[in-house]
């Protein structure tokens, strides 16, 4: 990159020539784009088109002081630090200078190590600022991005729900199941270190992708009114395997995407049972992943609180009670406890009306 690029400009206004040139002087010494003016007007005229990084001006001059050309620059918006040049060292004056909007003073006559180290402390405060303003730039664009892509793939698996009409808002209902049996698992179980804000944020978004591999699933089978057959049943089995294997093509181009890494858990991972006996893999115990051991349950109380095509819905209790009873066979033990804890919780979401899509 040219090097003229990177300089940093600053303006000197001062309407003494001496003054002027001794700045200039003390200024080239250091890798700096320089301009003086003698007059105010012209300065700002020259600033609108060029901004610079850093102004150095004198108190009192003729038709502009000092004190009005700083609140002007504030005015137009313009962004570098003013420091003041006079004479006059007076607290009033001193204070004036900071009112008008200016950043530091330095009296005449001064040393030239003083004026370059007030800059460079300026110019440096300058550049941390800008760099944070950036971040704040990039991180609101990334979750502005985040959002968007929540929604696509939100819209998305959707889609997958909406072939099963019976399912009402089953993905808005998993999602806050999920967001509380996190919570309540981060402040009383010994996953607490595993769940982090982050981690449960990405949990209750992830596991909208649950059951995205049945869009792959025949009608004939998905839609089935009656009980499965075997073969049947194979067939609506691979979802889990789909569903994870086209996420992981996602995945593959965007390792860093934790979102996508979790939705791949949860999909494949949530018909796997705490005693082995799930599928598509036969994991056990600690072996399943944390978010897909979460989603099995909140899966399996909404599905059995649903009507389906093949039977009636359940009520509440009697979903509680099973539960409860394969507490440590299909599901984690700490899981259940967090679910008998939240369970009129369960009770109430499943009953209000669908939650909105955030």
């Amino acid at each position: 990159m040219d090097a003229a690029i990177t300089k940093q400009k600053i303006i000197i206004i001062d309407d003494e020539p001496v003054i002027l040139e001794l700045l200039s002087n003390i200024l080239n010494v250091r890798n700096w784009e320089t301009k003086a003016f003698l007059d105010g007007t012209q300065a700002l005229n020259f600033m609108e088109e060029n901004p610079p990084d850093l102004i150095l001006l004198d108190i009192f001059m003729p038709k502009m002081d000092g004190y009005e050309l700083c609140r002007e620059v504030k005015r137009r918006g313009l962004k570098a630090p003013v420091i003041f040049l006079s004479g006059m060292v007076q607290q009033e004056d001193v204070i004036r200078g900071f009112q008008a909007g200016g950043v530091d003073y330095i009296t005449k006559p001064f040393h030239y190590q003083e004026v370059l180290a007030r800059i460079d402390v300026h110019l440096n405060l300058r550049s941390m600022a800008e760099t944070i303003e950036l971040q704040k730039v990039v991180e609101k664009k990334i979750l502005e991005i985040s959002k968007a892509q929540h929604a696509t793939i939100f819209a998305m698996a959707k889609l997958a729900e909406n072939r099963d009409e019976d399912t009402g808002s089953h993905l808005e209902r998993v999602q806050e199941y999920c967001r509380q049996l996190a919570e309540n698992l981060n402040a009383n179980s010994s996953y607490s270190g595993q769940l982090t804000p982050d981690y449960i944020d990405c949990l209750y978004h992830a596991s909208t992708l649950h059951d995205i591999g049945k869009v792959a699933i025949p009608d004939a089978v998905l839609l089935k009114p009656g009980k499965l057959t075997e073969a049947e049943f194979e067939i609506m089995k691979t979802h889990t395997v789909i569903g994870g294997s086209n996420m992981q093509t996602v995945y593959n181009r965007y390792p860093d995407n934790s979102f996508i890494g979790m939705g791949i858990e949860i999909a494949l991972y949530h018909h796997e049972r705490w005693d082995g006996q799930g599928y598509p893999d036969g994991l056990s115990g600690t072996n399943i992943p944390l978010s897909a051991r979460i989603m099995a349950l909140a899966d399996v109380y909404d599905a059995l609180c649903s009507d389906r095509c093949y039977r009636k819905a359940m009520d509440h209790e009697q979903v509680k009670e099973m539960i409860a009873q394969e507490s440590g066979r299909q599901f984690d033990a700490e899981i259940v406890a967090a679910f008998i804890k939240l369970e009129s919780n369960f009770k109430q979401i499943r009953t209000t009306s669908a939650y909105s899509y955030t």
